[in-house]
């Protein structure tokens, strides 16, 4: 493993946040996947953020604010702007008012949580994303965040693979691509 549990875990639930914004590809048919509560809900419960919870407007525009943030951690990283990224990083942990502690709850071992439970939801999410890219950041590894290489797909991804090989995103491009390739090749012998 590359980076300690939690870093990983924190860095695919912000990536997985920021794809539930639609696309800005031209002719992305993406659409957003974060509008409604329940849908909070079941991202909050897939990722297994803990601490407590509003469940009102208020929290899902909070949380639906951050996601363009985040993206732009993704854009900072994949253009080469580190010093741009330390800045955004260390803009999202003043604006909370971070506090590193070690933590140990459920079945997660000692860990780091920079913010009290009692935070709201987004204001977590964003410290957690941050302090995962403190790491990336501490290791010369920003550039594990990638956008994904298909011509029609803006997401992003966490490339967290040894020889830093992943291209795609979990959406099926890479396999769509594969066959575009195959296609391409068999058209060329024939």
């Amino acid at each position: 493993m590359l980076f300690a549990h939690d870093t990983e875990v924190a860095l695919q639930a912000a990536c997985d946040l920021v794809n539930t914004m639609p696309g800005s590809v031209p002719g992305d048919t993406d659409v957003d996947t974060l509008t409604t509560g329940d849908e909070l809900d079941a991202f909050v419960l897939e990722h297994e953020f803990t601490g407590s919870r509003a469940h009102d407007a208020a929290e899902l525009r909070a949380v639906r604010r951050l996601r363009p943030r985040l993206r732009e951690l993704w854009t900072l990283a994949v253009d080469g702007q580190e010093t741009e990224a330390v800045g955004e990083v260390n803009a999202l942990l003043a604006e909370a008012r971070a506090l590193p502690q070690l933590v140990r709850h459920d079945q997660w071992s000692w860990h780091l949580h920079a913010t009290p439970p009692e935070a709201p939801l987004a204001t977590r999410m964003a410290v957690e994303a941050a302090m995962a890219v403190v790491d990336l950041i501490r290791s010369d590894e920003l550039d594990r965040l990638k956008v994904c290489e298909a011509e029609d797909c803006d997401d992003v991804l966490v490339d967290l693979s040894k020889n830093r090989s992943r291209r795609y995103c979990d959406g099926g491009c890479g396999n769509r691509a594969n066959v575009a390739a195959y296609r391409a090749r068999r058209a060329r012998s024939s």
